[in-house]
């Protein structure tokens, strides 16, 4: 009889997942561990919130997390302390240990997979808990390692209960709203005021093809923005076994001329301006040497031939290099004149021309010692009509506050455009379809221009987190997120069905402003990695698949960017399907 009971039990949890989940004796959330990181680096990272991490021993506060919690009786028969953790993504395993009180639960390698959440259930020894306050106690156990880079290890929840528990789901971590009427999107200005607050207003590609950027031209001019530059890679080169090649320091080839000839003269049309953008040393087997004249000349003919065709806005960038081995000082004089020598050479001809320049250090407030004397070596010797790119406080920020803003534009000393590194997913398999948010009201009155980095290759599935960024730009005092995204859903899509396909999509990939994990996170794969059992798989997997077809036979001549994408992530679930 009692096999027979042991058995249904087992059948019934396998059915009815939670339907015999007991109340457990403690529960320990990420906000509830004490130290680690969150503090510095954010508390919503890979999908959940609020988390905590720690990272190794020589960060010391940061190295180790605790929390304290009660029990009000002695506890009888096996309980488990259930983890739900990740870390790093490096080869090696991350050391942790584990204490509850004075015993330890482990000490090792974490076991825990990377990037991917998992609940790992530890035994806790007798007479390890006991009646009133207890200590739990998560260190980093790894001898070397910077703040901010593994080795690293994550925690979102701990629960403490009976061998049979299962952790509760977590509620959608964006819920779109749809609303009843529609709006004029962006929202317009209040009575009485007539600039909107950036002046400029737009987004740059990333990657993509000519043919990509003339087919959002009229998205931007419906969305009031007047700014697109294109990405610096979409001007290289691909040679069959070399992938992609940067080979600024030659003429572009005739028929990318000819087809970015169609774009210039296409945004001229609409009211946009054009931003030409050249990188003339990243991914290049001939990185550019400022010293040396020839080099120059190099770099100019493109830009000579661009602003002969019309265009009046350039970028010079340098961003995600070296500033040099003899010091960023001297780096940030060698470029402030490089960027000196182009810009003098296109107000010669125009004297409307203007130049953004990103510097090596984009991002932050500018008071890093290295990042302020390459700065400060802009600020003394770079044209002071010259604009600056930066990202916000980090390269990927959650957060874009004036303070840094202000910060970083006193030691520069030029006037700023953010490029806003939302939705941009590096060509990963990833979208971030979510509203952008985090972006202080007041940015205008620091920052001049505002552009969006995009998603690559879906230029347009793109358009949906396009729209509020083109809504927070527009008139930021007012923007709300919530009600940003639910208009953009309804200006992209015609019927009751389409809207709801496209809420449905935006929640599944709500971006990583939501969920954390960087650019390249994956909501849509990491929840299916955290699905234990083959049959729950199954039934997520055939969620997507009708979501699919719905999107092809509401869609027929849309979004194909966002179908390519889901059927790619269809395919690798089905090909990750759990063994039992």
């Amino acid at each position: 009889m009692k096999k027979k009971r042991t058995t249904f039990y087992f059948l019934a949890l396998l059915m009815f997942p939670g339907t015999l989940r007991a109340a457990p004796l403690a529960k320990i959330t990420g906000a509830d561990l004490k130290g680690g990181a969150a503090a510095t680096f954010g508390a919503s990272q890979y999908g959940r919130q609020p988390v905590n991490y720690i990272y190794a021993k020589p960060n010391r506060a940061a190295a180790a997390m605790s929390a304290k919690f009660r029990l009000a009786r002695k506890i009888k028969g096996p309980h488990y302390l259930y983890v739900e953790g990740l870390e790093d993504d490096f080869p090696s395993r991350c050391r942790i240990r584990i204490r509850l009180n004075q015993e330890t639960i482990l000490d090792g390698p974490s076991g825990f997979p990377d990037g991917s959440w998992l609940v790992r259930p530890f035994p806790i020894p007798e007479g390890a808990l006991r009646v009133g306050e207890n200590m739990l106690v998560i260190t980093n156990e790894e001898p070397e390692g910077v703040l901010g880079m593994p080795p690293w290890f994550m925690v979102y929840r701990v629960f403490i209960a009976g061998p049979d528990y299962r952790l509760p789901a977590d509620a959608p971590l964006l819920k779109v709203r749809l609303p009843n009427r529609l709006r004029p999107l962006p929202e317009p200005l209040p009575e009485g005021r007539s600039q909107p607050g950036f002046r400029f207003r737009g987004t740059k590609g990333w990657n993509w093809t000519p043919a990509q950027y003339r087919a959002e031209i009229p998205t931007l001019a419906r969305l009031n923005m007047n700014f697109m530059m294109n990405c610096y890679a979409s001007l290289f080169t691909q040679e069959p076994g070399k992938g992609w090649v940067n080979e600024w320091y030659k003429p572009l080839p005739d028929s990318l001329k000819a087809a970015f000839r169609e774009v210039f003269r296409e945004c001229r049309k609409a009211g946009i301006a054009f931003c030409f953008a050249v990188h003339p040393q990243l991914a290049s087997p001939r990185p550019l040497d400022p010293s040396r004249p020839e080099d120059l000349e190099a770099l100019w003919q493109n830009f000579d031939w661009a602003q002969r065709e019309g265009v009046k806005w350039f970028s010079v960038s340098l961003d995600d290099v070296s500033w040099g081995s003899e010091g960023p000082g001297t780096g940030g004089l060698a470029h402030a004149r490089l960027v000196n020598a182009i810009f003098d050479r296109l107000r010669a001809r125009d004297r409307e021309a203007q130049l953004v320049f990103c510097p090596v250090p984009y991002w932050g407030d500018g008071t890093n010692a290295d990042h302020r004397a390459y700065l400060g070596a802009l600020a003394r010797e770079m044209r002071r009509e010259v604009y600056v790119f930066w990202t916000g406080d980090g390269v990927t920020a959650s957060r874009i506050t004036r303070r840094a803003a202000e910060s970083y534009k006193k030691i520069v000393q030029r006037r700023l455009f953010l490029w806003d590194n939302y939705p941009v997913n590096d060509a990963s398999s990833a979208m971030s379809l979510g509203p952008v948010s985090g972006r202080d009201a007041d940015l205008g009155e620091v920052i001049d221009g505002y552009m969006s980095n995009p998603l690559c290759p879906q230029n347009e599935m793109n358009r949906i987190p396009l729209s509020t960024c083109a809504d927070y730009a527009f008139n930021p005092s007012a923007y709300d997120p919530a009600r940003s995204i639910g208009q953009a859903i309804l200006h992209l899509a015609r019927t009751g069905p389409q809207r709801r396909i496209l809420k449905e999509l935006t929640e599944a990939y709500p971006g990583f402003l939501v969920t954390g994990g960087g650019t390249g996170y994956n909501s849509v794969r990491a929840t299916f990695r955290s699905i234990p059992v083959r049959r729950e798989a199954k039934a997520y997997i055939s969620r997507f698949q009708r979501l699919a077809d719905r999107l092809n036979a509401h869609f027929s001549d849309r979004f194909s960017d966002g179908k390519r994408t889901l059927e790619i992530d269809i395919a690798w679930m089905k090909a990750n399907i759990p063994a039992k």
